[in-house]
């Protein structure tokens, strides 16, 4: 990913981390955004990004469109991985795979 198209990602996922949290519209986003946060694989250091999800119960579905612009989920791939999201009414810990579900996209299931 360029430079300047990463600039813009991080500063939209601020803008809609900020809007998450905010108390007007956090309640009414936190039903379809969270944030995941996770340890690197190679790097040893915790991350933290904000996505969209669907949540069923203790299973959690992140659509990852434009997969192949995005590094997150490929901590997730093979046997998978621990990951904690931010859902309404407090932190939930899960276990992360990551599949590929089409042409540049990536579906993440969390059981919790």
């Amino acid at each position: 990913m360029g430079v300047g198209i990463r600039r813009v990602v991080v500063r939209v996922n601020r803008g809609v981390d900020g809007l998450r949290r905010s108390r007007v519209l956090g309640p009414v986003l936190g039903r379809y955004f969270t944030a995941v946060s996770y340890t690197g694989r190679r790097s040893g250091r915790v991350f933290r990004t904000p996505v969209g999800y669907r949540r069923e119960g203790d299973v959690v579905t992140i659509l990852v469109m434009f997969a192949d612009a995005k590094r997150w989920w490929r901590n997730f791939t093979g046997e998978g991985g621990p990951l904690t999201l931010e859902l309404p009414g407090g932190d939930r810990t899960g276990h992360a795979v990551a599949e590929r579900s089409g042409r540049n996209r990536v579906t993440v299931t969390v059981r919790l």
